[in-house]
């Protein structure tokens, strides 16, 4: 396959998929129920932290969350007390339990008492002359942990490129809230970080079609699996390479239907 026909397939799908009826089965419903763009935040932030298995448990774990919260995640946040901490005890997502909830809990309302925006949480982290997200991840995860109570075992709910993870729920949750397009599917509401320094979030799909039309070559599905097929994807559209995931991963998802 040139190219150009390579190039013309990406495009095809990704205009297939990034339609607003991709919307209803997938984890980014979530945040897309709410208008205020704190609880489009946090409720972004929780689905993609949730996000591994099927889609459809993903979203009712979200859901549940919602209701916790009281469907106002944003000023649950910012005004629970440690009373109100009880409800989480029995939550549980596969690994991600109680004790995680209650520190994403604790960490967020630290973070909004100080800050209107989850934003500058990565893009502080960032400097003119980063092309990627790779220092906005690793600041983030650090500052994530940086204080004496912080639950060892949480630590694997928050990825990090030093570990060399793909981090794939935290690009998809920056490529909902940065990338920017008239099809409504991403937000496009945080403009601190560039949808050109946005990463591939590299899930089993993705990987085993990119692998399929040449554009991953690197053995292991780690960082620089990440690195390599994003820069891949580049070279079809420099300023808007993640737009890609819509049709890696639609494609895989649809398996043997997918138009290739």
């Amino acid at each position: 396959m040139t190219q150009q026909s390579l190039q013309d397939l990406l495009e095809r799908a990704v205009a297939n998929f990034n339609q607003p009826e991709f919307i209803k089965n997938d984890p980014i419903s979530i945040p897309h129920r709410f208008v205020l763009l704190q609880d489009r935040e946090v409720m972004a932030f929780f689905a993609a932290t949730l996000a591994w298995g099927q889609r459809k448990t993903i979203i009712q774990s979200a859901e549940k969350l919602a209701e916790l919260m009281d469907q106002a995640p944003y000023d649950f946040v910012v005004n629970h007390q440690e009373s109100d901490r009880s409800r989480f005890l029995n939550f549980k997502h596969r690994t991600f339990q109680a004790t995680d909830t209650l520190w994403f809990l604790d960490v967020l309302q630290r973070h909004y008492q100080r800050h209107d925006s989850l934003e500058p949480a990565f893009s502080k982290h960032l400097t003119h002359s980063d092309t990627t997200i790779e220092q906005a991840l690793i600041g983030f995860h650090d500052d994530f942990f940086d204080h004496p109570f912080a639950p060892v075992r949480t630590r694997k709910h928050v990825a990090t490129p030093a570990r060399g993870s793909t981090c794939k729920r935290l690009n998809m949750f920056l490529r909902w809230m940065v990338r920017s397009d008239t099809c409504g599917v991403d937000f496009g509401v945080w403009k601190q970080i560039k949808p050109s320094q946005l990463l591939i979030p590299l899930d089993v799909h993705v990987d085993k079609v990119a692998r399929r039309l040449g554009l991953l070559t690197r053995p292991q599905t780690d960082w620089k699996a990440v690195l390599e097929l994003t820069a891949a994807l580049r070279r079809f559209d420099t300023e808007d390479p993640v737009k890609y995931d819509f049709a890696l991963f639609g494609m895989g998802i649809l398996g043997k239907s997918a138009p290739f």
